[in-house]
Formats: structure tokens, C-alpha cells, sequence
């Protein structure tokens, strides 16, 4: 879901990354929405809408909202029958309220965590439930850690370049509570990722490289990919495998009944 240009980006690569690796494990997360037929429900940050197209096959009727023109478009072309808006999810606004709100892998590019968070409150139903899956703190911290450390050894400030929410258990339960949510699961977990091949760590910087890289030269490119590498083989690297530090939030939370 994309929020605003420091928040979220613009590239589908970035957004076809997140597709090959989090569609399968979001189906996952759909056992927990149990989507029921004729339950309205609302996707938030629905990418290229194959889990609105999920919660349609169990018979709900979803909106997938995405802040990305491209991946609305895509979506669209995708599966033509379903409704898929361009919305900022912070500023969402609905005259007939869902049974359920639905998110996954999204939730950490929006900074402005409350806003969407009351969004999804006025979003609700009485009664009705959200259910998130995102990335919590701790994410990527190996990668993270390393890409910092090195771009200060080249000379590179490290401040702003970080476009994401990565939220403690706590942090965001809390939040959801202060709304008036009723939090009735919070799950933080490790989900290492695969990333495919020998250059594999060079293939998912190149993913964020606007965020990490935006100014940095190409000759020093390559040098700063070489050291980040070094630096994450011991923490990162399994018997020549590639996996990265990835940790998820898994939310489940109800909106009281008046």
C-alpha cells in the first residue's frame, strides 16, 4: 500500500518483490480473516490484487485500495470483475462501513501509522474486525545495520533514507487500543526469506536503491555493495543460501460493539 513518496514507493519492482515473496505466506494470513460469503471487506494496499481475488473466491465481496496508479492498473487488468480504487489509506473515507478490513505486507510503508489506523476504525462496522499482516521491528535489521554502516564509511549520511514502520508488538498494539480497538492477537515472529542466487543480496538492494542509493555514485555503488555483502555473509548466509532477516507483525483486532 502505498502512502505518500517518502513512504511508500513508486516502482512496481519494488511491489512485484514483495508479491513473489509474501502472496503464498498471506494466503496464511486469510485464515485468519476467514472471509465469509457476503461479508464486505476492504484490502488495504491490495497490490496487484491477487488476495482481494483470494477473499472474493470465499465469497465476500473485497475492495482492494492501493495509493499506486500501476498497481491499481494492474490489478484491474488482472481481475477485471473486482472493484480496485487509487486511495490513500490515511485519508480513506467510506459511506457504508465493512465487516472487515484486511492488510498484508503493507502497513509498514505508511510512517503516519495512526492515520491509517483510524482510517481503518471509521472503515468499520460496529463490531467488525482488522486483520494485518506487516513487518515488525527488527526487520532486515543485518541488512539495514550494514547498508548504514557503510554509507557513513563512504561518506554518505544515513538520515532519511529509511522509508519504513517497523513497529514492536507493543508500539503497535498500544496504538490500535488507543483508537478503541480490542486487540485479540498479536503475533511477532521471524519469517527468514530466500533471496535467490549468489547475487541475491546485490539483487535486493538494487530493489530499494531510490531509498539507499538515491545519490550515490556508481563507481561507489559497487563498492558499497561489496562491503554490505561481507559485512551480512556471516549473519545472513546458509551454506551459500541467501535469507533475509525478515520479522512479521500478525494483528487481529475488533472494533467494539456500540
Amino acid at each position: 500500500m502505498r502512502n505518500e513518496p517518502s513512504n511508500r514507493h513508486g516502482n512496481s519492482e519494488v511491489h512485484d518483490d514483495k508479491q513473489t515473496f509474501v502472496d503464498k505466506p498471506g494466503v496464511g494470513i486469510l485464515t485468519l480473516l476467514q472471509p465469509r460469503p457476503g461479508e464486505r471487506i476492504l484490502d488495504v494496499g491490495c497490490g496487484n490484487g491477487n488476495l482481494t481475488a483470494e477473499i472474493a473466491a470465499a465469497g465476500a465481496i473485497p475492495i482492494g485500495i492501493d495509493l499506486s496508479d500501476e498497481m491499481v492498473r494492474q490489478a484491474r487488468q488482472k481481475y477485471p470483475e473486482l472493484n480496485f480504487q487509487v486511495e490513500n489509506a490515511c485519508h480513506y473515507q467510506t459511506d457504508v462501513r465493512f465487516d472487515a478490513v484486511f492488510s498484508n505486507a503493507a502497513l509498514h510503508w505508511i510512517k503516519d501509522a495512526s492515520g491509517v489506523a483510524n482510517s481503518i476504525w471509521l472503515a468499520l462496522r460496529d463490531g467488525g474486525r482488522f486483520v494485518a499482516e506487516f513487518a515488525g521491528s527488527g526487520n532486515v535489521a543485518v541488512l539495514t545495520a550494514a547498508i548504514e554502516q557503510t554509507l557513513e564509511t563512504h561518506g554518505y549520511a544515513w538520515a532519511g533514507r529509511n522509508p519504513w514502520y517497523f513497529p514492536t508488538i507493543g508500539e503497535y498494539a498500544s496504538l490500535l487500543e488507543q483508537i478503541g480497538f480490542r486487540v485479540t492477537l498479536a503475533q511477532h515472529f521471524d519469517s527468514p526469506t530466500p533471496l535467490k542466487g549468489e547475487t541475491g543480496i546485490r539483487n535486493w538492494l538494487d530493489k530499494f536503491a531510490n531509498y539507499f542509493f538515491p545519490d550515490v555514485t556508481p563507481a561507489d555503488k559497487v563498492s558499497i555493495y561489496r562491503a554490505i555483502e561481507e559485512k551480512v555473509r556471516p549473519h545472513i548466509n546458509r551454506e551459500g543460501q541467501w535469507m533475509a532477516d525478515t520479522r512479521r507483525l500478525r494483528i487481529v483486532a475488533i472494533k467494539p460493539p456500540a
